[in-house]
C-alpha cells in the first residue's frame, strides 16, 4: 500500500501499469521533464544554424545528428519507461530529476560538440541521464517480479553501453571517420537493447499515452523552429534590414511550420499502436528522422530569415536546401511511420510529388531568391494539407 502525506505518495511499489488504463495522459512531471529538452534542442539548433550560415552546413550535419541522437534517445527511453512504470512517488521523482540534470549538462556541452567536436560534456550529461534511468530499471527489477529479467536486462544493457560511450569520449586522437563508425556501432547497440530486453516479458506501455508523448515532443520541436526563426528576425530588425523578402520568408516560415503541425496531427496513432503493438519499434525509431528533420528545419529557417535581412556566407542554393531537405525528409518519414500502424491519410503519389517539387525549388534560387524558395515550399505543404483533408473527407 502507498504511504501518503497530504496527497503526496512517499513510496509506491513499482509494478506494471495496465495497457488499457482509461484517461491515461502525460503527467505534470513528464511535461516538466520535456522542458529541459527545450534547452538542449535550442542550443543544438542555434549552433547548426551558425554552421549553415557560415557555409559549413554539410560538415555540421553529422555532429548535429550525433548530438540529436543522444537527446532523442534519452527522451525516448524515459518516455517508454514512464508509460510502463510511472509510480510518481518520491524515489521516482528524484531519479527523474537526476535525468533532467543530465539533460542540462548535455545542453551545456552542445556548443563544444558542434563547434569543436569536443563531446566531453555531452557524454557526461548522457552518463548522468543513464545513471538515473538505470536506477529506475533496477528498482523495477526488484519490485516487479513478473518482469524482473526484462528490467535487469535493460539495466545491464544500458550500463554496458555507457562504458563504451565513455571510452569513445576519451579517444581524442581517433580520425573523424573512425569516430563516426564507432558512434554508429554504439548507436545501433543502443537501439538493440529494447528488443533484446523485451524478448523475455514485454513491458506494458500504454499506446495512447505513447502517442500523446510523441505528439507533445513534436510540438516542442515545432516551437523550437519558431524560436530559431525568431532569432533570425531579431537579427534582421537589429540591423534595420527589413525588406519584402524578409517579410515573405518570415510569413512563409510560420505557414510552413503550421502545415507541419497540421499534417502530423491529421490522425491519432494511439489506436494503431494498440492494434499493432509489434510494430511499435519501427514506429518509435522512425520518429528519430521526423524529429531530427523538425529540429534541422528550425536551423534552416533561421538562416533563411537572416539571409533575407543582411546576407550570410552560405549561397542561396545552400540556404534553400537547408529548408527543403528537412521538409522532404519529414514528409516521407511521416507517411512511412503512419503506414506502419494505421491506414495512411497521405496518398503516396501526393507525398512523392510534393517532395520532388520541394527538392527542385532550391535549384531556382538564383532567380526567385531564398524568399521564393521558402514561399514555394510552404505553398506545396499547404496544398498537400488541402489535398489530404479533401481525400479524407471523401472517404468518410
Amino acid at each position: 500500500m502507498p504511504v501518503a502525506t497530504n496527497g503526496m505518495r512517499i513510496r509506491v511499489r513499482m509494478s506494471a501499469r495496465p495497457i488499457d488504463e482509461p484517461h491515461r495522459v502525460s503527467s505534470q512531471l513528464e511535461l516538466l521533464f520535456d522542458l529541459t529538452f527545450v534547452i538542449a534542442v535550442a542550443a543544438m539548433t542555434a549552433r547548426f544554424a551558425h554552421a549553415i550560415a557560415d557555409g559549413h552546413g554539410l560538415a555540421g550535419v553529422l555532429p548535429f545528428l550525433q548530438v540529436f541522437f543522444a537527446i532523442w534517445w534519452a527522451w525516448m527511453n524515459f518516455t517508454w519507461f514512464a508509460s510502463s512504470y510511472d509510480t510518481d512517488d518520491v524515489a521516482y521523482r528524484l531519479l527523474t530529476m537526476v535525468q533532467m540534470g543530465g539533460v542540462l549538462v548535455l545542453a551545456a556541452g552542445v556548443p563544444a560538440a558542434l563547434g569543436h567536436a569536443d563531446y566531453t560534456f555531452v557524454t557526461l550529461g548522457y552518463l548522468v541521464m543513464r545513471i538515473g534511468l538505470i536506477a529506475q530499471w533496477l528498482r523495477a527489477g526488484f519490485e516487479d517480479r513478473a518482469r524482473r529479467r526484462t528490467a535487469l536486462r535493460y539495466a545491464v544493457g544500458l550500463g554496458a553501453l555507457q562504458v563504451g560511450w565513455l571510452l569513445l569520449a576519451q579517444q581524442d586522437t581517433l580520425p573523424s571517420y573512425a569516430h563516426a563508425l564507432a558512434f554508429a556501432c554504439l548507436a545501433v547497440l543502443e537501439l538493440a537493447v529494447p528488443r533484446w530486453a523485451e524478448r523475455i516479458t514485454p513491458t506494458t506501455w500504454h499506446p495512447h499515452h505513447i502517442a500523446e508523448r510523441y505528439g507533445l515532443f513534436a510540438i516542442i520541436l515545432l516551437g523550437e523552429s519558431v524560436l530559431a526563426a525568431s532569432r533570425g528576425v531579431e537579427g534582421a530588425l537589429e540591423t534595420g534590414a527589413v525588406s519584402s523578402p524578409f517579410v515573405v520568408v518570415a510569413v512563409s516560415g510560420l505557414v510552413l511550420l503550421f502545415a507541419h503541425w497540421w499534417l502530423y496531427f491529421l490522425v491519432q496513432a494511439g489506436e494503431g499502436l494498440n492494434d499493432r503493438r509489434h510494430r511499435s519499434y519501427l514506429w518509435g525509431y522512425g520518429h528519430f528522422g521526423i524529429f531530427a528533420a523538425l529540429a534541422a528545419l528550425g536551423a534552416g529557417l533561421e538562416v533563411a530569415v537572416e539571409q533575407s535581412g543582411h546576407g550570410v556566407v552560405a549561397s542561396p542554393l545552400a540556404v534553400g536546401y537547408a529548408v527543403a531537405v528537412p521538409v522532404g525528409v519529414y514528409l516521407v518519414l511521416l507517411w512511412a511511420v503512419q503506414a506502419l500502424v494505421m491506414e495512411p491519410v497521405f496518398h503516396p503519389a501526393a507525398v512523392l510529388g510534393s517532395v520532388a517539387g520541394i527538392l527542385s525549388l532550391p535549384l531556382a534560387s538564383s532567380r526567385i531568391g531564398v524568399a521564393g524558395v521558402v514561399a514555394g515550399i510552404a505553398a506545396i505543404c499547404v496544398l498537400l494539407v488541402a489535398v489530404t483533408i479533401a481525400g479524407k473527407a471523401s472517404r468518410t
